[in-house]
């Protein structure tokens, strides 16, 4: 239900959200974080089911129009009050009152909302659902808790769902509180060019806490730092009017006259954030946008997602009289007639192809961004509303240009240039200048196949096209099922066991169709005990010490058969549909008849286990010792290790204990004699071997895996495009250390 942040990392995404796994990734990785902890999403769903709130919501949702602002503002506030007036219960209260005194007595904290959907790496709207700034107090941390939940249904967020076609139902909300750093100075860092993926630092920064800058109310100081040649390339420094502070418990807007042309940050600070930028671009393997905050000289990392915006580009431009100059935040030309929008209330004059003229866009305004040519404002930045929407639209926009609003009319007709920055007068024909691809799946063939890690089957078809991986090395159907509405023993003794393979086929074959004909290798249940307990008809979970030892992988498959024949079933139905790229995987093995029995079970359910690949985990230090015998005997076609419990189970080391977590080295050589024994049988019996654990997304022991001669690596979708430019690297630099034998 509560888990502290360092108790979480980005696997744990659909459980604490996109914000409260990314902030346990990034204390894992020893950059500072301000301490805190997560109210998960089961809480959430468990809320709204219990209370009868789910289906009023659903009933709601089914009849609005999401194009009609009226209509789903409306329907916006009908839930959200419906959420908020609804006890919560009493256990929940509780339990968020007794975390918040061990995480301080009585300190101020910044609770944020945490979406299971919208946070994800795939979905790039930014902010979606509600922050609270200077909460201080059990009673006020449980009410903002709650306004967090209702904003999983702010107009903004129902909005995006119906267009990126994401189900209300599928959804869920976790909310974080962290202390609060009531910073002096604050603001966002892309670690590379958000449009253009070029090595070029872009940070933006305002005095005080960080909601000025994101609301754009602010018009941050922009600086830039070329991290090829270690220099800051420019610095901008704007005109801050007013900041945000903590004053008496309560967030204060503080004009700032002179002092707001002063510059915020040092030539140190860039260097010292940039440094924190690169830690953290190089662990994901993608550019970043990160969050920052400094209180008493001390940099805080708040937030860290991934840059989606980056594309392939054509660039384009026009000659013609100047009349407004900004900031360009989305590429591109934009040609229109210009309609001057100064509160939402004059949205609705807005029409297809207009150029949307106003001082800052707001969330509500965002079904009107989608219909124009282009957008323009009077304040913001890069990391504005106005700039992340356009971005992630594809519309061309110039941002914090001072004075748009009052120099352009209703009607005029203008040419935007969303990359310059700059607002000509009339309808200017553009012509090209250069192609510049940025492409986000680069085209580089190795021997090593880099394939991919899966959890969520609806962003199966955008990883594939977006990393151009060899395949999914690791399907965890345990996500996916750990969201469905009960326990899948509950599903079989409701006499429901069809329904529960009907929510299995659709989920694989999201995957399994996405990534046709590549292999897809999809890992039978594992998830320990205590995750299934908050699922409705979980309360027969037992309760162990250490469910990370227990009950759990290919040992609850053959215990609780039903639903293992039932994932079978599943399988057999795409198998039957000529899928031919379906592989099963068993987890936790440590013994030989079980794989037997399991290989059984699957023959007896249909599934042509001679046409398909079969393999086990390597997860058990018993697994990787008795390898030879499990091939030779059961007839598997392939292997994959698991090095998270690998790496626990041999070094007896439990990863999530903060005292002995510096014990935890995947590169240990005990590790590395059980992988290299492993690959060496292997390979004598022409039997594939991958590795699908936290480690395949670290270069360095990709490397180490490539000179042992591993079959493929599978990495998390931020980290493909990375590692298979390794493996090249090595696969390369292996023949010249060849040659030069010779």
């Amino acid at each position: 239900m509560i888990v502290w942040l360092e108790e979480v990392d980005k696997d744990d995404v659909t459980i604490v959200g996109g914000k409260g796994a990314n902030l346990g990734e990034l204390i894992r990785l020893g950059v500072p974080v301000p301490e805190g902890f997560v109210v998960d999403a089961n809480t959430f769903k468990k809320f709204v089911e219990d209370t009868g709130l789910k289906e009023r919501i659903k009933e709601i949702l089914s009849n609005v129009d999401v194009n009609d602002t009226r209509e789903l503002e409306e329907a916006s506030r009908k839930i959200r009050e419906m959420i908020e007036e609804t006890p919560m219960p009493k256990y929940v209260e509780e339990e968020i009152k007794k975390y918040y005194r061990e995480l301080c007595k009585d300190c101020y904290v910044a609770i944020r909302s945490s979406a299971t959907a919208e946070d994800l790496p795939s979905a790039s709207f930014a902010g979606q659902q509600e922050t609270y700034l200077n909460v201080r107090g059990e009673d006020e941390v449980v009410d903002k808790v709650k306004k967090c939940w209702s904003s999983l249904y702010t107009p903004r967020a129902i909005f995006y769902r119906v267009q990126h076609g994401f189900k209300h139902e599928d959804v869920s909300i976790a909310v974080v509180v962290q202390k609060m750093v009531n910073s002096e100075k604050s603001g966002v860092m892309f670690t590379s060019h958000p449009t253009t993926g070029e090595k070029i630092a872009i940070i933006e920064a305002v005095f005080g806490l960080g909601e000025a800058i994101v609301s754009g109310a602010v018009t941050p100081d922009h600086y830039e730092y070329d991290r090829i040649n270690r220099k800051i390339v420019k610095i901008d420094v704007a005109q801050k009017k007013f900041m945000l502070t903590r004053r008496d418990g309560k967030t204060v807007k503080i004009d700032l006259g002179e002092e707001g042309k002063n510059r915020v940050l040092s030539d140190e600070e860039i260097e010292r954030l940039v440094e924190f930028g690169e830690i953290i671009e190089e662990h994901y393997g993608n550019p970043q946008d990160v969050e920052w905050a400094i209180e008493n000289g001390k940099i805080y990392i708040v937030q860290s997602r991934p840059v989606t915006t980056i594309r392939e580009i054509e660039r384009m431009e026009v000659e013609g009289e100047i009349i407004v100059k900004g900031l360009g935040a989305s590429p591109g030309i934009g040609v229109g007639s210009v309609k001057v929008v100064l509160s939402s209330e004059e949205i609705g004059k807005v029409k297809d192809g207009d150029v949307l003229v106003t001082i800052m866009t707001t969330p509500d305004m965002v079904p009107a961004m989608r219909k124009v040519s282009a957008i323009v404002t009077d304040e913001g930045g890069l990391t504005c509303h106005a700039a992340i929407v356009s971005r992630e639209l594809g519309i061309p926009a110039v941002v914090g240009t001072g004075n748009a609003t009052k120099i352009l009319r209703d009607g005029m007709m203008v040419t935007v240039d969303g990359e310059k920055g700059f607002v000509y007068r009339g309808e200017l024909k553009e012509r090209k200048v250069e192609e510049r691809v940025v492409s986000l799946a680069p085209q580089i063939v190795t021997a090593t196949e880099v394939k991919v890690n899966i959890s969520i089957p609806d962003v199966a078809e955008k990883v594939a096209r977006e990393t151009n991986a060899d395949g999914v090395g690791l399907f965890r159907i345990e996500h996916m099922v750990l969201g469905l509405k009960k326990h899948p023993m509950k599903y079989i003794k409701d006499g429901e066991v069809e329904v529960y393979i009907e929510e299995l086929y659709k989920g694989m074959k999201k995957v399994v169709e996405a990534f046709y004909p590549k292999p897809v290798w999809i890992r039978t249940l594992d998830a320990p005990t205590d995750e299934f307990r908050h699922m409705e008809g979980g309360g027969d979970e037992p309760i162990e010490s250490n469910p990370m030892l227990g009950f759990r992988g290919i040992r609850r498959d053959l215990k609780e058969v039903e639903h293992f024949r039932a994932e079978m079933r599943a399988i057999k139905r795409l198998i039957d549909e000529g899928y031919t790229n379906v592989g099963i995987m068993l987890p936790l093995v440590s013994r030989v008849d079980e794989v037997l029995k399991a290989k059984r079970i699957a023959e007896e359910e249909g599934i042509p286990i001679g046409k398909i690949d079969f393999g086990i985990m390597i997860e058990t230090p018993a697994s990787a010792l008795i390898i030879e015998d499990i091939i030779r005997e059961c007839g598997i076609t392939f292997v994959s290790f698991g090095t998270n419990d690998l790496t626990q189970y041999t070094l007896a080391v439990d990863r999530n204990n903060e005292n002995v977590a510096y014990l935890y080295d995947e590169s240990h050589p005990a590790v590395l004699r059980l992988i290299e024994n492993v690959i060496n049988v292997c390979r004598k019996y022409n039997v594939k071997t991958s590795i699908c654990g936290q480690a395949g997304s670290d270069p360095k022991f990709a490397e180490t895996l490539v000179r042992l001669g591993i079959d493929s690596i599978s990495a998390n979708p931020d980290a493909v495009h990375r590692i298979r430019e390794v493996v090249a690297r090595i696969e390369k630099r292996m023949i010249l250390e060849k040659v030069r034998e010779i």
